[in-house]
């Protein structure tokens, strides 16, 4: 008798071995074509969460069937290893960073390989290596070489506490994340990538992309990079004559601006402050409004203020004077940090105007043909344009902005301009844990680059980070003191190290040669494998890290080192892991543990009836006003307050965590697999309950126990299918190819696993209802397509079940199951038949009969003559296989 129960602990461990003895993921099947796969690298932050879980398994699941579709296959994994963690822990235990990443990185590459993904770890690479960083610095002078590095004035987040920068999710409700001290603006000298100079091109780029990546990332770049078509003017300060450009994609409503506003940090205001009456206090109002981050999503969301600075100016178009303000809305990163306020056509300005009594004037006639003054907000569509000079009287206004435009440029009051919101890439970072940026400043020769023999530019490792505040680089005496590279005298380095997104920019391409120590990569191996045929990650990446990837593609192609402009052919984006969280609005998030039940009476519910309950809500996504629906009130076993449900992306902070490893330990990594690719497409967001887990280990036992049992009834392998069969192994190997067509469409449609788990589901409920009727040929079939086209999803389980069926080999190294169609045709087929357009019958016939025998079929079927009695056939049309349709009088 077989071994009916599911070891998983001993399988899994045994054909982990296996593969990396046999190395499975070495990319070693050269008379293959290539197919390149890539999740995201992680930041080692030493755990794995059940959203890296979801991520690597649907990577693996894509490098396995594509190894059984015959490619050889590329699948690298390597660590985000640079970043501020790593340096905050340093700050507070001591523990070096690099020791403290190389900890984590240890732990997890554990995890990892528990978990059975299907990695080639002989290419990993870590970004905080020197010999992966030393290509970043090379990256970045060549770069500076191209022009597409400058070096400028920026206003970055300060918190003079810490007395550095905080990059904007540090900022938290304006106050620093380290400290919780208040957040400023400040101005500082930064070092930026170029990216506003390839705006268009990404733009363009999206061309390629579109089908192959997410709709909504597509969309949410667009947004990002902002193109707007529209006129820059030139108004004037009234008292000083100073000149202000201002773009507007509304030039119809130039001649409704009633008041300007300027950024706060404008270059503007130091011409006109300055010895001004209202200075003082002006400066005063201008630290208010860059108080707080420098994120658009920030800034946005503030409540919109400003300050009249005691100057005009003058509208080009009509000669009109109207106040000249400083807004927190108007941004030096938008346009040209100047915007026109027209209260009657924007809702902000109209808010604005309202706040401050500023003057509404209408230049759009509003379809009901009132004034502003009865208006409850600001008109912003279609109307007629009023109160404009030669344009009063065009019926539609945004139909006459092009003419407007004309207008403009002839008269010499303004030109056609093209804007984009998408700023240049701020890159430097006043911190230690990142690439050193390789410049040297020399007070006889200015800035100088880093000759390329001496890179890299090494992290010192005598810092001491308990010592004083700001960058711990700055303190250094070691690393800052360098000899000028181009006098040799006394030079200072660049203290200011790498963004992390610059490391992240370019690790695919790195993945094709990753020992590489004489160039960044060898040219045939990058054209081998690039650019990524799949790439998968969150799609809170969008307009960062695969905008960045994007640039940098784009500007390495025009230096000659990639042949490529696109990084990643397909994206996939994986939906969330969620899970039922509870809060009190005095405790806040709290563990299940400490929510109790209250009953109709008032009085705790029993625990045994409270787990039962709380199954339910985690099941049923039950809420709050559905338990109270049933008489019942969730509160905080702390201070009795009532408790919220939410269901929330798995997270420590919200105390609903899943832990891989835990659960690994009940069930195997193979059910976590199942599990997660079972109940919904893996783009949708993925709801764990305690209900489902133990479902997928139900399905996974009952397999088993399945092919256990079939052994002893199965042919050898490699027996023939008899060309005769009865009727039950007919339907039997019908199905099974079915299935075979349907899991490859699933698969092949948009990565729908979920919808090949199902199809797999019902093979197998039919074969176990006519197990004792299968020919032992037509059972072996059944079995090794359902344990084939599941191989990806559940590896381990796959190869043991294939090894006990007789197989010598892995199953990866088999083939995907073809569909047999001849096999797969259905020997009857229902056809519906009409009468005059509505159904009134339908015929089982076989699904190849000739059309003039299905219509003498539905003209004798005795339904069919009883809706015809009394009527005269004008007419029949026959699809073959599908439909017929009588039309009678």
């Amino acid at each position: 008798m077989a071994e009916v129960e599911y070891n998983f602990a001993k399988i899994e461990e045994k054909w982990q071995k296996r593969w990396e003895r046999d190395g499975l993921f070495r990319n070693r099947r050269e008379d293959r074509p290539p197919f390149y796969v890539l999740n995201m690298y992680p930041y080692p932050s030493g755990v794995l969460h059940m959203g890296h879980f979801l991520n690597y398994t649907l990577g693996d699941v894509m490098v396995r069937y594509k190894l059984l579709r015959g490619y050889n296959v590329l699948s690298p994994i390597g660590w985000d290893s640079f970043g501020l963690p790593a340096e905050n822990a340093a700050i507070r235990t001591g523990t070096p960073p690099h020791e403290f990443t190389e900890g984590n990185i240890a732990r997890m590459r554990g995890q990892m390989r528990r978990a059975g993904w299907g990695f080639d770890w002989g290419r990993e690479l870590a970004t905080s290596h020197p010999d992966y960083y030393r290509w970043t610095q090379w990256f970045f002078l060549k770069f500076h070489e191209r022009g597409l590095v400058v070096k400028k004035n920026a206003p970055v987040n300060w918190c003079s506490s810490c007395q550095t920068v905080l990059a904007n999710e540090q900022v938290k409700n304006g106050e620093c994340e380290r400290c919780g001290s208040q957040v400023g603006q400040k101005d500082m000298n930064q070092w930026f990538f170029r990216l506003s100079a390839y705006a268009e091109r990404l733009l363009a780029g999206h061309d390629e992309l579109r089908g192959k990546w997410p709709d909504a990332v597509l969309a949410m770049q667009e947004e990002w990079i902002g193109k707007s078509e529209g006129a820059e003017v030139e108004f004037r300060i009234k008292e000083t004559g100073e000149p202000i450009p201002v773009f507007t994609t509304r030039p119809d409503t130039l001649w409704g601006v009633t008041f300007l506003s300027v950024a706060p940090e404008h270059p503007l205001l130091e011409k006109l402050l300055p010895g001004s009456p209202r200075e003082t206090e002006i400066r005063e109002a201008i630290r208010g409004m860059r108080a707080g981050g420098t994120s658009a999503r920030e800034q946005a969301e503030r409540e919109k203020e400003g300050i009249f600075t005691g100057f005009h100016v003058i509208n080009p178009v009509d000669g009109g004077v109207a106040p000249l303000w400083i807004a927190n809305f108007a941004l030096m990163s938008y346009g040209t940090g100047a915007v026109m306020g027209v209260p009657a056509h924007d809702q902000r300005d109209w808010e604005f105007a309202e706040k401050y009594g500023l003057a509404v004037r209408q230049v759009i006639r509003a379809p009901n043909a009132s004034g502003p003054e009865a208006w409850p907000e600001a008109f912003t569509g279609a109307g007629e344009i009023v109160n404009s000079g030669p344009f009063s009287g065009e019926p539609d206004n945004f139909e006459a902005i092009p003419r407007i435009i004309e207008w403009l440029e002839a008269e010499g009051r303004g030109r056609r301009k093209t804007n984009y919101r998408l700023r240049d890439w701020l890159l430097s970072r006043q911190r230690y844990w990142g690439a050193p940026i390789p410049i040297i400043y020399c007070d006889r020769c200015g800035l100088v680059p880093v000759p390329e023999k001496d890179l890299p530019v090494l992290l010192p490792a005598d810092i001491d980070f308990a010592r004083g505040s700001g960058n711990p680089l700055a303190r250094a005496k070691s690393f800052v003191d360098a000899a000028c590279p181009a006098c040799g005298g006394p030079g200072r380095r660049e203290t200011d190290t790498m963004d992390t997104f610059v490391d992240s920019s370019w690790y695919h391409i790195r993945f094709a040669d990753p020992r590489n120590d004489r160039a960044c990569w060898d040219a045939a191996k990058a054209a081998k494998w690039l650019p990524v045929d799949q790439y998968i990650g969150g799609i809170e990446h969008a307009t960062m890290h695969l905008m960045y990837a994007r640039f940098f593609a784009m500007a390495l192609r025009d230096l000659g080192l990639v042949d490529f402009s696109e990084p990643f052919t397909r994206l996939f984006c994986q939906g969330m892991v969620c899970k039922l969280a509870y809060r009190c609005d005095d405790c806040k998030w709290l563990p299940a543990e400490e929510v109790g039940i209250v009953g109709p009476g008032g009085d705790p519910v029993p625990e045994e009836e409270a787990r039962t309950l709380f199954k339910r809500m985690e099941n049923q996504g039950l809420d709050e006003a559905g338990l109270a629906a049933e008489g019942f009130r969730a509160v905080c076993a702390r201070c009795g307050r009532p408790v919220r449900f939410e269901m929330t992306k798995i997270s420590k902070s919200k105390l609903n965590i899943v832990d891989p490893d835990a659960i690994m330990d009940r069930f195997g990594a193979d059910t976590v697999r199942l599990y997660m690719l079972s109940d919904a497409p893996p783009d949708r967001m993925q709801i764990w309950t305690e209900d489902g887990i133990n479902g997928a280990w139900r399905t996974l036992t009952r397999l088993w126990r399945l092919v256990m049992e079939g052994l002893e009834r199965i042919s050898p392998p490699g027996t023939p299918i008899p060309a005769t069969l009865d009727g039950v192994n007919r339907s039997l190997r019908r199905k099974t190819h079915q299935c075979v067509r349907k899991v490859t469409e699933s698969i092949e449609g948009g990565y729908q696993f979920n919808t090949a788990i199902a199809r797999t589901n019902e093979l197998l409920n039919l074969l176990r209802g006519v197990r004792d009727q299968a020919h032992p040929a037509v059972m072996r079939e059944t079995l090794e397509v359902v344990i084939l086209a599941l191989s990806p999803i559940i590896p381990h389980f796959a190869d043991e079940c294939w090894s006990r069926l007789g197989h010598s080999g892995s199953i990866f190294e088999e083939s995907w199951p073809e569909c047999d169609e001849a096999a797969a045709r259905e020997e009857e087929t229902e056809i519906p038949v009409q009468v005059n357009g509505r159904l009134r019958a339908r015929l089982t016939v076989p699904p190849d009969l000739p059309p003039g025998e299905l219509e003498r079929r539905a003209l004798s079927d005795s339904r069919i003559r009883d809706w015809l009695a009394g009527k005269t056939v004008a007419k029949v049309v026959t699809v073959s296989g599908r439909l017929v349709n009588i039309l009678a009088k």
